[in-house]
């Protein structure tokens, strides 16, 4: 299975998320899944999928809030009808914000002055059961917990974190058309890939979107 992550460069890097740091890890746990992965930026990677199993989105939101050129917007239309996978990866949520049907596409958005997370720090991660089958195990993470998000169509959240006593989902999966789309809110630096349980969880959510 081929993988090809969109990593935060130009503009759609941001001063918040290391990417240059990250995206190996995120590289690493997908080659223990079993993929074989490239990486670029996000505009020339959606121009580059014929062939490509998953799409990995691990950038942030386009700086100049501009969409991605044409050839870009139909090359993620082309791989979605075909029936790519899509895995986004924590800010990656916000990677197709400015794509019409981006948000859309991937089950939900970050609400500025609503989406908030509490201080980056140690929780635990409660695993569900993805479609058709395959646990996901309970495993604790030094993370950011994402809360307060406009969700956006039908889901299967398949993990989820605790704040206050209040669930919220940590990753979802849905099938758009002939698409698999999985969302991972986790990652926001390094310290998320120093769990197993994180890497695990990341591996299947792309496992899964593939059809692996």
């Amino acid at each position: 299975m081929r993988a090809l992550i969109a990593s935060g460069a130009g503009r759609y890097a941001d001063p918040w998320h290391p990417f240059p740091r990250t995206t190996p890890l995120v590289s690493a746990a997908l080659a223990d899944a079993g993929f074989e992965v490239s990486v670029d930026d996000v505009d020339s990677a959606l121009t580059r999928l014929r062939g490509v199993d998953l799409l990995v989105l691990h950038a942030g939101a386009p700086g100049d809030g501009a969409p991605p050129p044409d050839a870009a917007a139909a090359g993620l239309a082309d791989a979605q009808a075909r029936g790519i996978g899509v895995l986004a990866v924590h800010i990656g949520l916000r990677c197709l914000q400015a794509l019409p049907g981006g948000p859309e596409l991937l089950g939900g958005r970050w609400v500025d002055d609503v989406s908030w997370h509490p201080p980056l720090g140690r929780t635990t991660i409660h695993g569900g059961t993805l479609p058709g089958g395959g646990a996901l195990a309970d495993f604790d993470v030094e993370d950011e917990r994402y809360l307060g998000l406009q969700l956006l169509g039908t889901r299967a959240e398949v993990a989820h974190h605790e704040h206050d006593g209040v669930l919220s989902p940590t990753a979802w999966v849905r099938e758009v058309g002939a698409a698999r789309i999985a969302v991972d809110l986790l990652g926001h630096d390094e310290r998320s890939y120093d769990s197993a349980g994180r890497r695990a969880l990341l591996g299947a959510l792309a496992a899964w979107a593939a059809r692996g």
